[in-house]
């Protein structure tokens, strides 16, 4: 008997009418629809640029990277490529992405993730890209992070629930939720939050593997309080680093003037004590952060000439007797230790751009 056969998911017709299926045939899938171990890249062991908590915990001077601005409110990343280059020159081993001294919090969350992306494809192979993920949401504390380490970051920054304040076991509950997803950073800034985070919740969050430290701005005690306990600890506090890496066993710092003397903060963590070079930066320091951060910085990598003299709001700049005063503490420190080439000079009020739309 003569046949035509036909295949439909693998049964079998005969031209006599007769149907028969052939028990015994292997069913195969279609080969474009498997991936030989495929995996969602936030829950996978091969992470772009995959990088441990130890590997983190091993930075002591890592800058919170400023984000410049074109005059419509968009991102320059010429201008963020050549400030990161020079924090790469000169010794700083991590940057922390969009946080509080990048503008995280006037940035839509794409632009946030895109930012981090971009930090991580072009320079992730020359310094490790912390991403501020952290929310007072837990659930865009999750999708950012997940986010953020599918683009590739090394490691992510969170703050504790800021103004919808929660209880001790919100706050380990919260954390809990995005330290599965990769080394984490957690930040302690009472100041900015409106609630400290107790040693307990750090103590209780160090049991996950994935906590690479805690970026503390409560003050040396507690800092002393945590690596006498065998945790990794940074200064969030410029004015107090050198005595919290030398006296009190922080790791390093997590630094705003970084972004301006990189090499000086790098001689302060790297060096040895120095308590000559750290009152010789107390004046830049104590000029910083006059004003709330970042405001100070932005007017500063203006007037040297690194960034375009662009706000947006609800930062402006400083006055014009604070501007003139960085002139003399650039000279006093000495031009050549700050960044860029350009000579530092005064803007006037109708140099700069305040952008309130972006």
């Amino acid at each position: 008997m003569s046949s035509s056969i036909t295949s439909c998911c693998h049964f079998y017709v005969e031209s006599a009418g007769t149907t028969k299926s052939r028990r015994n045939a292997i069913w195969k899938s279609p080969r474009a629809a498997v991936i030989p171990s495929f995996h969602l890249p936030m829950r996978s062991n091969e992470v772009k640029n995959r990088t441990f908590a130890d590997d983190i915990k091993a930075l002591r001077l890592i800058t919170a990277i400023k984000t410049p601005y074109l005059p419509d409110g968009r991102f320059d990343l010429e201008a963020y490529d050549a400030l990161v280059n020079l924090q790469i020159e000169n010794g700083v081993e991590g940057v922390i992405v969009g946080g509080t001294t990048g503008e995280g919090q006037l940035m839509t969350w794409d632009e946030h993730i895109m930012l981090i992306g971009h930090t991580i494809n072009c320079f992730g192979g020359s310094i490790k890209v912390i991403g501020n993920t952290g929310s007072n949401s837990t659930s865009e504390a999750i999708h950012a992070t997940e986010q953020g380490f599918a683009v590739g970051m090394h490691a992510a920054l969170h703050i504790n629930p800021y103004y919808g304040k929660t209880s001790i076991e919100g706050l380990i509950s919260h954390f809990n939720s995005v330290l599965p997803m990769g080394p984490t950073i957690i930040y302690n800034v009472p100041s900015r939050t409106g609630q400290d985070i107790p040693p307990r919740v750090i103590q209780t969050l160090a049991k996950s593997p994935n906590l690479a430290g805690v970026k503390e701005c409560v003050g040396n005690d507690r800092v002393e309080q945590y690596t006498s306990n065998g945790l990794v600890v940074w200064s969030g506090n410029d004015d107090e680093c050198h005595d919290s890496r030398w006296y009190h066993g922080a790791t390093g710092v997590i630094s705003v003037t970084g972004n301006l003397v990189p090499g000086l903060m790098r001689e302060l963590m790297f060096g040895g004590k120095n308590p000559v070079l750290n009152s010789k930066l107390m004046p830049l320091v104590e000029w910083l952060f006059h004003e709330p951060n970042p405001i100070a910085l932005n007017t500063a990598l203006a007037q040297l000439g690194i960034v375009r003299p662009v706000f947006r709001l609800p930062y402006v700049p400083l006055t014009k007797a604070k501007r003139e005063a960085f002139v003399k503490i650039v000279g006093e420190i000495g031009r050549e230790n700050f960044i860029g080439e350009k000579d530092v000079h005064v803007l006037d009020d109708n140099d700069f751009f305040l952008v309130g739309r972006y």
